[in-house]
């Protein structure tokens, strides 16, 4: 505008300029005086035309100029104008995106004021958020007290004099509308903002409850910082990351039952890629994780049988039967069944190991070809019923015990025509009312407990006939013929009817006294020999009371003691004794004691007052004893037999049921078949025990001697006991250092003593505590120790753990017949050894079995070892 204005002031001047001398001259010419100043003035006009000129040349430049820089203002001015509406557009454009939220935005520059934007009761409206909340929750209390200070509290809030919101100035105020400790979190950092420009982002609460994000930084040399109300974001991002934690927590704790399957388990994308495989997968392809799977694409199943799978799937959620394929699995080839079901995104699919399931089947096919084989052998007859009462197995012996016709039992007949029949070939028990008798007989078809029923052929045999239902309905029977040993069974009591009466025809006094010390057996001539009464002799006194009576008879009593020792003395030191009795009477009696099996005693008193009675009396003393002898060992083998093979029937045939091989059983069933098991297997150790201390008192048991490991032995006893520690709760502590070395010992025996000590140490221990296995090797000794921390033994007792048939529970659920710790001395003094014992009340007990690393001299038998 200024260099415009000196424009037009140039090109007036230049005008009045030119038009002067014009001027001049049209007032009139001059005169000729005058001409010599007109020549003057002539060239002053001359002078100052050219420098009207040269102005009017340099106006016109000037306008030139000027019109250049206007055209170029004007093209500036359209510029900035444009600039200006695209600036006012941001700005509104600012302002709807700043008003878009509830935010502020505060900046400072140096020291001066701040300048605010945005909602300027921002803190206003959380201030009056807190008070209505405080006035709703105290409404009841003070109603009319809070409305007053809410309306204050509006009048604070409200417009100054001015009229400009005083919202802004509380605003930063920030104790008033923020928690103590935000407020004084968002001062500091603002304070840094200001003083470093170091930047900050922090969440704070209002006192109404509000979230507020506040975010502080360094702008073009101000200080920003910008408040905005995430209360809605916040709860809405709670919300999702609740969901997301949430689906987390199912992806691993899927991811992580899958890990836990020991079955093959992946995902196939819809590509018929891996897309997850669990660690069992990653195990059976031998990679070394499942990252390491997936990255390689190793497949468990070959070409053919993907494809194979892939074509027996169908559509998306239904699942395939499994296929029956073959693989290799770490290593193995394997048989697996391996099912895979199609979803929307792919593929899952497990593949089942059932290589051992095969293998089951093939060994329980073999076993049961065995044990046809085997009822084959058996001379019992054995007849299977199903629950139709249809014959479905038989054994050979069963045809010929019958005799019928293959072909008839090939045809799988009824159980009652199959009884027709052989009431019609006369071979059943003679019936008055057979009708009847069958229908018992069929009864058992629903009875819950096998019957066990004798039958009485015409031909003159006896069979035991036990009827044992099956589980899953029908019947078993087994056809024992026991003729031959009912005839033996006669013929036994006819022996011992005529051994009674022989004895009872003795003149010599002869009594039998139990492993108790009771008199069992004296004849009519010990009575009266020692004048007794043969009521008191039938009650079975014990030997003190029989030999206080026959004390009196006798002047010397020293004999006595051997006698009472050679009856109630342990098997393990039991032998033979001879001595002399004298009567008052003048009578002399030879007697002799000889142990019996079963720790009986046998004793004989033979009359020598003459010579010629001695020697008859020796005679029949001597018939006597090879009679005793002879009873023993038919007694001893009878026993073996007659209760250790019925016994081991009972277990095999309730394995046999256990096993479920001849049908599934249920729950109750299976519970009698444990307790039978367990209660067999319980009798089966005490006979056991029982036959074993009888050979040791027979002198007939030998060890097997042979060089074993301690560790390994000591190892294999704790072994057998694991169950009982489990279920006892008791922890086993074994101490057997490595260098402890061999033993030249019975390592069947060893193992015994062990396990009779570990089971006792186990019976009388509380849940928790714990049991001790020493081992240690001191000179020519090898030292075994089992220590517990039971209730401990009393003194009054201790000295009676080691007799037989002597149980005491202690106040301990324990149970036994009395004879694990008799067996455990009895075995290690036929090794040459000793046991110590050393316990007192609530301090536990202490076992030690003492060997010799060198076997002594003999055979192992506890009569030598004695010697």
């Amino acid at each position: 505008m200024g260099l415009e204005r000196a424009a037009r002031v140039l090109s007036r001047v230049g005008v009045l300029v030119v038009a002067a001398p014009f001027a001049a001259r049209a007032e009139g010419a001059p005169s000729i005086e005058a001409r010599p100043m007109l020549g003057a003035m002539h060239t002053h006009n001359v002078a100052g035309l050219a420098v009207i000129l040269g102005l009017i040349l340099f106006a016109t430049i000037l306008s030139l100029v000027y019109l250049r820089e206007r055209v170029g203002w004007m093209r500036k001015e359209r510029a900035l104008q444009d600039e200006l509406t695209d600036l006012r557009g941001a700005h509104d454009r600012a302002e709807m995106l700043l008003h878009s939220e509830r935010q502020v935005l505060v900046a400072w520059a140096g020291r001066g004021e701040p300048m605010i934007v945005g909602d300027p009761a921002f803190a206003q409206d959380l201030r009056n958020q807190d008070l209505r909340n405080q006035d709703l929750r105290n409404q009841d209390l003070r109603n009319q007290d809070l409305r007053n200070q809410d309306l204050r509290g509006y009048e604070a809030w409200g417009q100054d004099p001015q009229g400009a919101p005083r919202g802004s100035r509380h605003l930063l105020t920030f104790g008033t509308w923020l928690a103590a400790q935000d407020a004084q979190l968002l001062e500091a950092a603002v304070a840094t903002l200001r003083e470093r420009g170091t930047g900050f982002r922090m969440n704070l609460r209002s006192l109404a409850g509000r979230f507020i994000e506040a975010q502080g930084q360094a702008v073009g040399g101000r200080a920003l910082l910008r408040l905005r109300e995430t209360t809605e974001e916040r709860r809405e991002l709670i919300e999702l990351r609740h969901r997301l934690e949430e689906a987390k927590r199912g992806l691993s704790a899927l991811a992580g039952l899958l890990d836990a399957l020991p079955q093959p388990v992946w995902h196939r994308d819809t590509a018929g890629a891996l897309a997850f495989v669990n660690t069992a997968y990653a195990a059976a392809v031998e990679a070394p994780n499942r990252e390491a799977a997936l990255s390689h694409g190793l497949e468990l199943l070959d070409r053919s049988a993907r494809e194979q799978i892939a074509r027996q799937t169908g559509r998306p959620g239904l699942v395939a039967q499994p296929l029956r394929l073959s693989a290799v699995v770490a290593g193995a080839r394997r048989t697996l069944d391996v099912s895979e079901s199609t979803l929307e995104t792919g593929r899952v699919g497990i593949a089942v190991d059932v290589s051992e399931l095969e293998s089951v089947r093939a060994d329980l096919q073999r076993q049961m070809d065995a044990n046809v084989r085997t009822l084959d052998q058996l001379p019992t007859a054995v007849a299977m019923f199903d629950a139709r009462q249809r014959l479905i197995f038989h054994n050979a012996a069963y045809q010929r015990l019958w005799d019928l016709d293959p072909a008839f039992l090939e045809g799988r007949p009824l159980d009652g025509e199959i009884l027709d029949r052989l009431r019609a070939a006369r071979k059943l028990p003679e019936q008055a009312d057979f009708r009847s008798w069958k229908t018992d007989v069929l009864a058992a078809y629903r009875a819950v407990e096998p019957t066990d029923t004798p039958w009485y052929l015409p031909d003159g045999r006896t069979l035991r006939v036990v009827a044992d239902p099956n589980p899953q309905g029908g019947l078993t029977y087994l056809y024992h013929d026991v003729s031959e040993s009912m005839k033996l069974a006669s013929r036994y009591d006819a022996l011992m009817k005529e051994q009674a009466e022989t004895l009872e025809a003795l003149k010599e006094p002869v009594a039998v006294f139990g492993a108790d010390g009771r008199l069992t057996v004296a004849n009519r001539a010990f009575a009266a020999t020692w004048r007794l009464d043969p009521a008191t002799l039938a009650g079975k006194p014990h030997v003190d009371a029989v030999i206080a009576a026959c004390r009196a008879l006798t002047p010397d009593q020293s004999p006595w003691a051997g006698i009472r020792q050679s009856i109630t003395g342990l098997s393990e030191t039991r032998s033979g004794h001879a001595c002399r009795l004298d009567i008052n009477d003048g009578t002399v009696l030879d007697c002799s004691s000889q142990p019996l099996p079963l720790g009986a005693t046998l004793l004989t008193f033979i009359d020598v007052t003459a010579s010629a009675n001695v020697e008859r009396a020796l005679t029949e003393k001597n018939d006597a004893l090879e009679r005793a002898s002879q009873l023993r060992d038919t007694f001893v083998h009878h026993v073996s037999y007659e209760l250790r093979s019925p016994l081991t029937n009972i277990i095999g045939f309730t394995q046999l049921l256990g096993d479920e091989t001849v049908g599934a059983l249920n729950e109750r069933q299976r519970e009698y078949s444990e307790h039978i098991m367990r209660s067999s297997a319980a009798l089966l150790v005490i006979i056991n025990d029982i036959l074993d201390l009888a050979s040791i008192d027979a002198g007939s048991l030998e060890l097997q001697r042979e060089t074993i490991d301690v560790r390994a032995t000591v190892d294999a006893a704790v072994r057998g006991i694991e169950d009982r520690l489990a279920e006892s709760d008791i922890r086993l502590d074994l101490d057997v250092p490595e260098g402890v070395g061999s033993v030249f010992a019975d390592g069947k025996r060893v193992r015994q003593i062990l396990f009779n000590l570990l089971s006792n140490a186990v019976g009388f221990s509380e849940p928790g505590q714990q049991v001790r296995v020493e081992a240690r090797r001191e000179g020519a000794e090898l030292r075994l120790t089992v220590i517990d921390r039971g209730r401990g033994i009393a003194p009054e007792v201790i000295d009676r753990v080691f007799d037989r048939f002597e149980s005491n529970t202690l106040g301990t659920k324990h149970r036994g017949v009395g004879l694990g710790l008799s067996i455990v001395r009895s075995f290690v003094e036929l090794h040459g050894g000793r046991v110590e014992i050393h316990s007192a009340p609530g301090t536990g007990t202490r076992v030690t079995c003492l060997f010799p690393v060198e076997p002594p001299p003999g055979n192992g038998r506890l009569a030598e070892a004695a010697e």
